[in-house]
């Protein structure tokens, strides 16, 4: 989750503002972190705060529609210069809130200019002109006096997230994806900066004086400043020049984590370095020191790595870290102001700069400085006298009431112990006791009737236990899946979203499961999805991760077509192939007259032919005849070689 919004007030970081995620803005002291002034606003279920801002010191004007203020007495005059006044706060319905710390409550409300979520607000040094931008990706200036709209304009394609107005008053910085450097008298854009891939999470000069101030307009030449993006792990230095041939930052810091929170020594001189002061998401704090002087291709490290951790118990030496969620500058620009902690009541320490080492491990014990204290309980609800005969409702199958009588408390105890040989009771004769019509709620299974798959998923998202987890998701009844999500309670939707999509990712089988409940829980659970202010974080993941299957689905679409035809194709062609062959034998010919024409003097020499081979076969056939015939009446008939030689 995002960071909470805080700012440190100017004029010696007196105090320290922070908005909790209970939607209470809280003022502490930062001499003895003590809590000053607590503001619940009307609205604050609906508009959390996301950005704060103090008033300068010379912005300190009479603000509202109060009219004009009474002139204050002497004795008055030196007490309320010693406090401070205006704090302005970004919502996120759109509107901006002017508290007062002098007057502990809220002095007036700034409507009409956003429609959207505030991402920040800066007020301007001079005048009682107060910047703020939006998701609705319009820059708005405000006239705090009149607490009206003065000017607006469009900044960017996307949603701004961040503003910063330059030393002399006459730019103003604003960044989304790309940063823009706008004229503010003529609202015109000045200078592009690119760099980052994210969103700009923080922007901020380095520099006052610029280094040529012979022309008119260049008198930012020279200028430095710093930028940080989400989930990037640089700080950027941007150097604004008049030729605009530098394009990408000229220097950049790295550090562990998204930074957070951001705090520098303004250098007045050029050959001053700079002292930069950088909270991460992961808790540490990062110290630089560099001269601004021109391009360094490397990423600088840091000089000093504060860390702050708890002394180890007494079975366990292994210390436990304390995150850092802010930190400060004093005047002297050799000490700093740590607040670590907790966000709801954090510590508030001033720390003296040490660089010479290059970690640093602050221990602290954390549980003796917030040693809550128990005040007597004081109690308006009065505890009625109850009666012997009186039935007491106690926890029992959900959707039931189930009464017990209070004087049998006692021996259903002694009941419990059996004796050897005894059997036990039946869960019927059980529920039996308890006066519950069985019949009713049995199953046919032969178990109570409950919202089993409802209890058993919110267990399983509150313990981690996969077992449990995987018995209800793996279910494939649409039915089920419904009435478990409809039944859910509303404080397990965002925790049941994360675990859907840590399973997306897996194994395609499982992913496929997991789409009926995703696609469940956002039709069911639209409307309470849709009023978390900080849904596109949490949801983060999940957005990647169907964007990217979206646009694979459209290549998978193409190659399924291309597959499909060659599919078809190849069955085709093996048809063809089955088919059997034609008997290509005529069962009927039929000869017209011309083909009996052209074919007759063919025929007739066959004809003749085979006569005149039939009547040479036939005359040979009867001479022989008539010669056998010839020698069996002669008595001239064929003998055997044998006999031949015998007669001889």
């Amino acid at each position: 989750m995002a960071a909470a919004p805080c700012a440190f007030s100017p004029r010696g970081c007196r105090l320290f503002a922070s908005a909790g995620s209970d939607g209470r803005l809280r003022v502490w002291d930062t001499a003895g972190s003590r809590l000053q002034h607590e503001f619940v606003p009307s609205a604050h279920l609906s508009a959390a705060c996301t950005c704060l801002a103090w008033a300068p010191l010379e912005a300190r004007q009479p603000l509202g529609k109060d009219g004009p203020q009474r002139k204050k007495r002497k004795s008055e005059g030196g007490e309320v210069d010693k406090q401070l006044d205006i704090l302005a706060i970004g919502t996120a319905v759109g509107s901006i809130l002017l508290y007062s710390t002098v007057k502990g409550e809220l002095q007036s409300k700034l409507d009409g200019g956003h429609d959207s979520r505030v991402n920040c607000v800066r007020w301007h040094q001079e005048s009682c002109c107060l910047y703020s931008c939006s998701d609705d990706r319009h820059i708005v200036e405000w006239n705090t006096q009149t607490c009206k709209v003065k000017c607006k304009w469009k900044g960017d394609n996307s949603s701004i997230t961040c503003l910063c107005i330059s030393p002399d008053g006459k730019m103003l910085l604003s960044a989304g994806r790309t940063i823009k450097l706008w004229d503010l008298e003529t609202k015109e854009v000045y200078r592009h900066f690119t760099g980052h891939a994210t969103s700009v999470s923080s922007l901020i000069f380095t520099t006052v004086k610029p280094t040529n101030e012979s022309k008119p307009f260049d008198g930012i030449t020279g200028l430095y400043f710093l930028s940080g993006a989400i989930h990037d792990r640089l700080l950027s230095v941007w150097q604004i020049r008049s030729d605009r041939k530098e394009k990408n930052a000229v220097m950049s810091f790295a550090v562990t984590d998204e930074p957070t929170f951001v705090d520098l020594t303004v250098s007045e001189v050029k050959e001053e370095p700079v002292k930069l002061a950088v909270v991460c998401r992961d808790g540490q704090l990062h110290l630089f020191e560099h001269i601004l002087n021109g391009y360094c291709k490397k990423p600088l490290t840091s000089n000093c790595t504060i860390q702050i951790a708890t002394p180890g118990n007494d079975g366990d030496s292994t210390p436990k870290p304390v995150p850092i969620l802010a930190a400060a500058f004093c005047t002297d620009k050799q000490s700093l102001l740590l607040v670590y902690g907790n966000a709801l009541q954090p510590i508030i320490e001033k720390v003296s700069l040490n660089t010479s080492e290059s970690h640093i491990c602050l221990v602290r014990d954390v549980q003796k400085v917030l040693s809550l204290r128990t005040d007597a309980a004081v109690t308006k609800v009065k505890t009625p006298a109850v009666n012997s005969d009186a039935k007491v409702l106690v926890p029992g199958i959900p959707g039931h009431s189930t009464a017990v009588k209070t004087p049998a408390l006692g021996k259903e105890k002694k009941k419990n112990k059996r004796k050897p040989g005894e059997t036990e009771e039946s869960i019927e004769e059980r529920l039996g006791a308890l006066d519950i019509d069985v019949s009713k709620v049995k199953t046919p299974g032969g178990l109570p009737q409950t919202d089993s798959f409802a209890v058993l998923l919110v267990q399983g998202l509150e313990s981690n236990d996969a077992q449990i987890l995987n018995k209800v998701l793996n279910t494939r009844k649409e039915n089920i899946v419904k009435n478990t999500v409809a039944r859910m309670p509303m404080h397990a939707v965002i925790p049941l979203l994360h675990e859907l999509t840590k399973r997306l990712q897996g194994n395609p089988y499982s992913a496929s499961l997991m789409v009926r409940w995703l696609k469940s829980v956002l039709t069911l659970h639209a409307s309470y999805l849709s009023t978390l202010p900080d849904l596109i974080p949490q949801l983060g993941m999940l957005y990647q991760l169907m964007e990217s299957r979206v646009k694979t689905l459209q290549k998978l679409s193409r190659l399924h077509g291309r597959l499909f035809i060659l599919v078809s194709q190849v069955a085709a062609s093996q048809t063809v192939q089955e088919v059997p062959e034609v008997n290509q034998t005529a069962k009927l010919v039929y000869e017209d007259d011309s083909s009996e024409e052209e074919g007759s003097d063919d025929e007739m020499i066959a004809d003749k032919d085979s006569d005149e081979n039939w009547d040479e076969d036939e005359d040979e056939q009867s001479d022989e005849q008539e010669m056998t015939v010839e020698k069996e009446v002669n008595g001239d008939s064929d003998l055997e070689p044998e006999n031949e030689s015998e007669e001889e």
